[in-house]
């Protein structure tokens, strides 16, 4: 069994529209998580240059090796600490939403592109992703990827789940005035699931959208082990693969599926 890994989520991101003041943002919380003996670092959906940016997403949108990607690198390699980030990606003559991990030896180890759209604000910016199930190994860990709205789909933590990911990082800009994603949802899929989640939104306000904040650690259990309030935190905690273990004896909700009753799944 692997030893515990240790996870920071940084509830709060730089000036919108603004990469630098983002990279120095994270700079300073890598710097931070590190000193508290975290491997891995998570920030929110579109962290590095905002989300609710409209026409901004062309100008700031850059390929995936990009320079961002370049000064995430020397920032993992200069902490030691593994960094979960969002930004706009441009391939393929699209734009993502996409999340990227990068290892603390400043090697892209994974990148996935947000699967469900949410509204206007994402369908008249970006192309959907067409690979659900992205993962990297950490330590032992298997650390899958989703980004935002697509946690509110069971199917797609249920994909997570039976791909063998222990440990799912979802990247937010939940807005308010509801917070029963935050609060209600997320415990949940870890609970059905019997992984842990991290849960890590956004707590600014860009235009008329008011982020909630309301980050979160839950464990296999549906326990939270962290939750943040609505203003900027750095939270630490730790992901400790016998809970998994413990959650999974009895009931193993994977175990005791049926799949051949569930075809309308597939439509």
């Amino acid at each position: 069994m692997p030893e515990a890994l240790r996870v920071a989520l940084d509830q709060g991101t730089g000036r919108s529209g603004d990469p630098a003041s983002s990279l120095d943002r994270l700079r300073e919380r890598a710097r931070a998580a590190a000193a508290d003996g975290a491997a891995l670092l998570v920030t929110p959906e579109m962290s590095m240059t905002g989300y609710n940016i409209g026409a901004e997403v062309e100008r700031l949108a850059e390929p995936a090796d990009g320079p961002l990607f370049r000064a995430v690198s020397r920032i993992a390699v200069d902490t030691g600490v593994a960094i979960v980030y969002g930004f706009p990606e441009r391939a393929d003559g699209n734009v993502y939403n996409a999340v990227r991990f990068v290892d603390a030896t400043g090697a892209s180890r994974a990148l996935y592109r947000k699967t469900h759209l949410f509204g206007d604000l994402d369908r008249n910016l970006f192309a959907p992703g067409g690979e659900l199930v992205v993962q990297v190994d950490l330590g032992g860990h298997r650390v899958g990827l989703l980004v935002c709205y697509d946690v509110e789909f069971p199917e797609a933590v249920r994909a997570h789940a039976l791909a063998g990911t222990t440990v799912l990082v979802v990247p937010t800009a939940l807005m308010g005035p509801d917070t029963s994603v935050a609060t209600l949802l997320v415990p949940a899929r870890a609970m059905e699931n019997q992984i842990h989640l991290a849960y890590v939104n956004r707590c600014d306000t860009e235009g008329e959208l008011d982020y909630v904040g309301l980050s979160t650690l839950v464990g296999p259990d549906g326990t939270e082990l962290l939750r943040a309030g609505p203003t900027e935190a750095l939270l630490v905690g730790d992901v400790d693969p016998a809970a998994t273990e413990a959650a999974r004896a009895e009931p193993s909700y994977l175990d005791d599926r049926r799949p051949a009753l569930y075809s309308a799944l597939e439509r």
